[in-house]
């Protein structure tokens, strides 16, 4: 299975500093745009948002835990 946030995230650097603009400025835009389905009554919960992602089969707890290394990785450069 593919991973979505990796998949949302094509294109490259330049492309993915943008992206990541986007996500900070307007996530749950960012997010709909991407085909996640998020109730609107989590909608400023990022924990909770991340949970129902996982609890919904939309991402596993393995492409949530590569995203993370993924983030951590960039962090330190």
């Amino acid at each position: 299975m593919s991973n979505p946030f990796y998949s949302a995230m094509r294109g490259g650097n330049t492309n993915m500093m943008s992206m990541l603009q986007q996500l900070k400025s307007n996530p749950m835009r960012f997010l709909a745009q991407k085909r996640f389905n998020i109730p609107a009554n989590i909608a400023n919960d990022p924990n909770a948002i991340l949970q129902h992602l996982v609890n919904s089969g939309q991402v596993s707890q393995n492409q949530v835990n590569a995203a993370y290394q993924q983030g951590q990785r960039f962090k330190s450069m």
